[in-house]
């Protein structure tokens, strides 16, 4: 008995030693990194990450340390790749900051770092990596792409505007136009998104704003007199102008599994926050997109969405998060639909990417499970079928691909003939997704987009002031090609204050489920919902201005039950719908055990419409 339990002890020693002994650290500093002002670290870090690969064994955890402080990245000796990243400009090739690639079980621990950027990069890349932790860090750029300007003087009589851009702001005029530029760019600012100068909210009902860039003159140094006729934009009022692109994310991943963000902040990024393609399983806790406080002179993040989720699968968590004073949403969940092109024979299509700002990278893998559907209708044609084969047609690979050889283990439904407009959703590539614990706040356009068919929860979030609506649930074969159809969404235990403020695509209501279907009248079936499931919107809190609160379209099932309403009067009714829940060919609509606390009838303001005359 004391001999086994001596070699029991013995064993469990060596087990300790032996979990002990897999866990490698590595100090930035010995690689040559200095939180040291005007230092160049990005042909350090890119020492640094690579050799770190070299030494990485099977099984074993390696861990990057960085001491606190400021670290700044230029584009002189970092790495250049090319990349095709989703909803972004597929310029390349890319100046990246962090380049990690194939790579297993590897942290990056700023420890409180600020990594800052110049010039025009891609910070962080992570791609084809399994087992990756990036945590406690803050991501931002010395020179944002975005001109910041302050309003002093609105002449409405005269039609002529007068602001300053902030001190920060690089600018000259170039024949009557505004150039404003940076480190290797420059461009002019097509439109600008207009911020109370207390509140730093969205100016109420302004929406896009294409502020005086052209024709303009400067009156004394610093000061431009522009011409304008719109009173909304009081002195003192802030606006973002940005130019049309969006080149590279903050964060970029791409078929990666298992991947987890924690405690990061992104200040700026020069398209979206965090954009993750092709990835298995990603955990955002603590993510933010944010300004630096209620000190910082900025009053804007990044260029477009917080974060983006483009053809991922297993699950998709973001908690606690901040996301606030973006360009663009918060987060979008979705797939990329191809078009078909030509059917080649019962089993063969070719098939196309389809956005200027989605096409390059891999859509499907054989043994994928896929589903047909009638773009005009967004109506599923036939059963799902499997890829037996897939292959680029336009290029060698599939780096940079636009076109597809599709070829499915079954025969194609003949409904899908060598004319019309078809398109395909891998069924495969679709996550499951929580969205909660996150504060949503002062951004442009809308706060949640979600587009898959598994379930979704999206609870004990604040939507504050988003501008557009708070959530869209979407779908479009048309033009942004965005998949797909939602089975089963939970939204639960949520706080809308004052959303839907100005007017964006797909706005409808505070939540708006809007798929975009060219040809309603001849549709057979939904596209969202599915038998006995659909859209529960269940003991939320909503504090409202206008009319319009729910909007649903092609939904087979809603629910809507124990929410609470205030109506504040802080803004004036704007809205084009009158209607608090306007229904448009919704099967079945259950509403009970709601609390109004102005009058409120159904019968005038609930339009349900089963069908679509």
């Amino acid at each position: 008995m004391i001999c086994t339990r001596f070699y029991v002890v013995i064993v469990l020693v060596l087990l300790l030693f032996s979990s002990c002994a897999v866990v490698r650290t590595y100090n930035a500093h010995d690689f040559g990194l200095k939180p040291q002002n005007g230092y160049n670290n990005s042909p350090h870090i890119s020492k640094a990450i690579h050799q770190i690969s070299l030494s990485i064994r099977k099984n074993q955890k390696t861990i990057l340390n960085f001491e606190p402080g400021i670290y700044e990245f230029t584009m002189e000796g970092a790495v250049v790749r090319s990349y095709y990243i989703s909803n972004h400009d597929q310029i390349n090739p890319k100046t990246i900051g962090f380049d990690v690639e194939n790579i297993e079980n590897f942290t990056i621990n700023g420890n409180g770092a600020s990594f800052i950027f110049h010039g025009s990069m891609l910070p962080i890349a992570v791609t084809n990596c399994k087992d990756i932790e990036l945590k406690n860090f803050a991501v931002d750029f010395v020179n944002p792409h975005i001109a910041q300007v302050k309003i002093l003087e609105n002449d409405t009589t005269n039609k002529m505007i007068i602001y300053e851009p902030a001190d920060w702001v690089k600018y000259r005029i170039d024949s009557n136009r505004l150039v404003v530029y940076g480190d290797h760019w420059e461009h002019t600012p097509v439109r600008g998104i207009g911020f109370e100068e207390k509140t730093r909210r969205i100016i109420f009902n302004t929406g896009d704003i294409a502020l005086g860039t052209k024709n303009i003159a400067e009156i004394e140094p610093g000061v431009i007199k522009a011409p304008w006729d719109d009173p909304k934009l009081i002195p003192g009022s802030v606006v973002a102008m940005r130019g049309s692109g969006r080149p590279a994310p903050g964060i970029f991943l791409e078929k990666c599994v298992d991947t987890r963000l924690k405690n990061i902040t992104v200040h700026y990024a020069e398209g979206m926050g965090l954009l993750a393609q092709n990835c298995d399983h990603v955990l955002l806790d603590g993510f933010k997109v944010a300004l630096k406080g209620n000190d910082d002179p900025r009053y804007y993040t990044t260029q477009a969405d917080a974060t983006h989720f483009s053809g991922c699968k297993g699950l998709i968590e973001i908690k606690n998060g901040l996301f606030e004073n973006m360009m663009d949403d918060a987060i979008n969940v979705h797939g990329t639909y191809l078009k078909i092109m030509e059917k080649l024979n019962n089993r063969t299509v070719k098939a196309r990417y389809m956005h200027h700002q989605s096409w390059g990278f891999e859509w499907g893998y054989p043994g994928d499970t896929v589903q047909f559907l009638r773009a005009s209708t967004l109506d599923n044609i036939g059963l799902p079928n499997c890829i037996y084969t897939i292959q680029p047609l336009d290029t060698q690979t599939f780096f940079g691909v636009r076109e597809f050889e599709i070829i499915f283990t079954d025969t194609l439904d003949p409904v899908i003939r060598k004319e019309g407009n078809f398109g395909i959703e891998n069924l495969s590539w679709t996550p499951h997704v929580i969205f909660s614990h996150n504060i949503i706040r002062n951004n442009r356009a809308r706060g949640a987009l979600f587009s898959t068919p598994r379930k979704t929860l999206v609870e004990n979030n604040v939507f504050d002031h988003t501008s557009g609506s708070a959530i869209l649930l979407c779908g479009d074969c048309n033009g942004w090609y965005e998949t797909g159809a939602c089975r089963d969404v939970v939204i639960r235990n949520n706080q809308f204050i004052h959303a839907l403020t100005s007017m964006y695509q797909f706005t409808n209501a505070i939540i708006s489920i809007y798929p975009e279907i060219p040809d309603m009248q001849h549709q057979r079936g939904f596209f969202h919902g599915a038998a006995g499931l659909g859209v529960q919107i269940l003991n939320n809190y909503f504090e409202i201005s206008d009319k319009p609160i729910v909007y649903a379209k092609s939904l087979s099932d809603l629910i809507f039950s124990g929410n609470k309403v205030v109506l504040s009067g802080t803004y004036k009714p704007f809205h084009w719908n009158q209607k608090s829940f306007l229904l448009e060919k919704v099967g079945n609509f259950s509403f009970e055990n709601n609390d109004f606390d102005v009058s409120f009838s159904q019968e005038k303001d609930v339009l349900w419409m089963k069908t679509v005359d």
